[in-house]
């Protein structure tokens, strides 16, 4: 049996952003998706080190996405840089959600 795939796409600039193995490689939780590193397609994602805080998972921060240098979309995704250790799932992985205008989800 094979494997589905997951394919994350910023709609605006047909820029992939994500793509891998649904599971492990990437896991849907509570509506969004988190990527390992290595599914990630893009190092356009970056740190603009505004905290949130999440009454379970814990503390987080957003990123944004920059293509060509330039900021594309503020705060679409998340990293928890203090996750809450029974959800191993959410360790060291990119967040995005699964409902944002900008992002088209492939699930073949």
């Amino acid at each position: 049996m094979m494997k589905k795939v997951i394919r994350i796409t910023h709609k605006p600039t047909n820029t992939i952003l994500a793509e891998g193995p649904k599971g492990w490689g990437i896991t849907f939780f509570e509506g969004n998706y988190y990527i390992q590193k290595k599914y990630l397609k893009t190092d356009g994602l970056k740190v603009n080190y505004i905290p949130g805080l999440c009454v379970y998972k814990f503390l987080y921060v957003w990123l944004d996405l920059h293509i060509d240098g330039c900021l594309v979309t503020k705060n679409i995704g998340w990293k928890y840089w203090l996750p809450n250790p029974l959800l191993p799932f959410i360790f060291f992985r990119t967040a995005l959600p699964g409902v944002h205008p900008e992002l088209s989800i492939e699930i073949s």
